[in-house]
């Protein structure tokens, strides 16, 4: 029997859980007790936790295994009853909400920074799912801020766990047992989708490849697609999880993913090709030489998601981030659904889902997802396009022009300014801010403002009321642009603006993306003197 030791220390400002949890550099979280203050802040905003069980486990990024074995000590010292460990310290994001809600589970502690770089100048991150398998809501992460900044103490054992070895072992008075982090979520990806129609799709002529970018979707890529679905392994790339990404930075965007993007737009390129991200939650989808936006592939999906078993009698409603394309609005208004728009952070689509008013959500920062977790699920997005490219036997790009013309088409491209100091993206938007309700009808690059605010977002479950979500401008011909400080990055800010042009389903769907923006571009950047304030003369950037 271990004896719980009382550590005192000398509280951190600075721990502040963002959208997707406390993200900062490595060399912070290995400042002395900094990680150790934030696990006991969390566990003292959480008291229910004592003597129940939780999950824990990460993307593998560097610092993961040192952190693993620091809370599972904490836990032990706190009263958790059974720590559920991914073998290797390893568990991806989805899987992690699966498991939480398979197995009725208190909550856990998920380890990643997502797409953000890792080794050891790069990022770490944590964040706790409740029982739902959902992110905290802003009310307990809120709290557990509010604890870190008076915290005077830490509670902690002694003792190791060889977290190599599946099955069950002990750390004080605490259970520990370590499974494969893969075979549970394989299992239930085949009870949602038609894997005998997808394999059959791949033994034909039709030709898929699978990036993991050297982080945690890789063994899973190499289960479902590789065993399950006959994937050759030569078409899975980059599976082995690497500490620091083998160098590379793990956000499947045309810039971070140019190796996946050169192969699809070779010569004799691939019929379909994804990537994944960090921790597995996000995914891009490309036909050959033809690259679906993350908002099309919410809008698709939803679509065509009664084509797969688990969602063969349709969907009850769809969600999605508010700077996220209205693509699916179109779609929820011809299946005569609600769409609600939310806030940018999963943790909003949490109670719609619980509530049973959505059953599709997604984000523009390439994720999508459904009810069947409280996560984005990357792998998930993945196997729903091959699903629907099964059934409906066209290619991607097919599939996109077809939808195109039932619903219209949605130009959208975000940009992003990233590593900006915090000054000069705050200007920025305060300068949008003080002109937003004088804009009505004021005609620009052949544009006519139709409306403009500050978005506020009110649950419609339980009422809670998010203001100042980002900056929004429409036009009477449909369109729109977006401006929004992201809470994602660890070095300065990163400004991001989002542009979004529609056009009706007989019009011309084949402009050029970026000569279909440009006019909205040149109006956010009149209205704010983006470039000049920024000192950029392009973003960072463009997806």
């Amino acid at each position: 029997m271990s004896t719980t030791r009382t550590i005192s220390t000398k509280a951190y400002d600075d721990q502040k859980p963002g959208t997707s949890g406390l993200r900062k550099r490595v060399s912070v979280f290995q400042q002395a007790q900094y990680l150790e203050n934030f696990i006991q802040s969390t566990f003292n905003a959480l008291p229910q936790l004592v003597g129940g069980k939780i999950i824990l486990g990460g993307d593998g990024r560097y610092f993961n295994n040192e952190a693993v074995q620091i809370i599972l000590r904490m836990a032990a010292a706190n009263g958790i009853a059974e720590v559920i460990l991914g073998k290797n310290s390893i568990l991806s994001t989805p899987a992690a909400s699966h498991l939480i809600r398979k197995y009725c589970l208190s909550g856990g502690f998920i380890l990643s920074a997502s797409h953000n770089p890792a080794g050891p100048s790069g990022d770490f991150g944590i964040k706790f799912n409740l029982e739902n398998g959902g992110p905290a809501p802003t009310s307990i992460t809120d709290k557990i801020f509010e604890i870190s900044q008076t915290l005077l103490e830490y509670k902690i054992v002694e003792g190791a766990i060889d977290t190599s070895r599946i099955g069950q072992q002990s750390l004080g008075d605490m259970k520990v047992t370590i499974i494969d982090p893969v075979t549970d979520f394989a299992n239930y990806m085949e009870n949602l989708f038609d894997f005998n129609a997808i394999k059959a799709l791949i033994e034909s002529d039709f030709s898929f490849v699978f990036d993991a970018m050297s982080a945690v979707s890789g063994p899973y890529a190499e289960e479902i697609f590789g065993a399950r679905l006959g994937v050759s392994a030569n078409n899975l790339f980059n599976t082995r999880p690497l500490p620091d990404f083998g160098g590379g930075h793990p956000d499947p965007n045309p810039v971070h993913a140019k190796a996946l993007f050169d192969l699809m737009y070779g010569s004799d390129a691939p019929n379909f090709g994804t990537a994944s991200d960090g921790d597995g939650d996000r995914y891009i989808a490309l036909g050959s030489k033809f690259y679906v936006s993350p908002s099309d592939c919410l809008a698709i999906i939803a679509a065509n998601a009664h084509l797969s078993p688990g969602y063969k009698d349709g969907i009850q409603g769809i969600a999605r981030s508010m700077p996220t394309s209205r693509a699916a609005d179109k779609v929820a208004e011809r299946l005569d659904i609600v769409c609600h728009e939310t806030p940018t952070g999963w943790k909003y689509f949490g109670n719609l889902m619980e509530a049973g008013h959505i059953t599709i959500c997604g984000e523009e920062s390439a994720s999508t997802s459904s009810n069947h977790i409280r996560e984005k699920d990357g792998l998930w997005g993945v196997l729903m396009w091959l699903n629907i490219i099964a059934v409906r036997g066209q290619s991607a790009e097919d599939i996109v022009r077809a939808h195109w013309l039932k619903f219209g088409r949605h130009y959208y491209t975000r940009h992003d300014y990233e590593e900006v100091e915090i000054d000069r993206a705050e200007t920025v938007m305060q300068t949008l801010r003080g002109k937003l309700f004088s804009l009505a009808g004021k005609k620009l690059h052949g544009e006519t403002i139709e409306a403009a605010d500050s978005f506020t977002y009110t649950d419609p479950v339980d009422g809670t009321v998010t203001e100042n979500q980002g900056l929004r401008v429409f036009f009477e011909s449909g369109s729109r642009f977006v401006m929004r400080l992201s809470g994602t990055g660890t070095k300065g800010a990163t400004l991001r603006l989002y542009l979004e042009k529609y056009t009706e389903p007989k019009g011309d769907h084949s402009l050029d993306l970026a000569d279909a923006t440009v006019n909205l571009a040149k109006i956010a950047n009149t209205l704010t003197d983006l470039k000049t304030t920024l000192n950029r003369d392009a973003p960072s950037v463009i997806s």
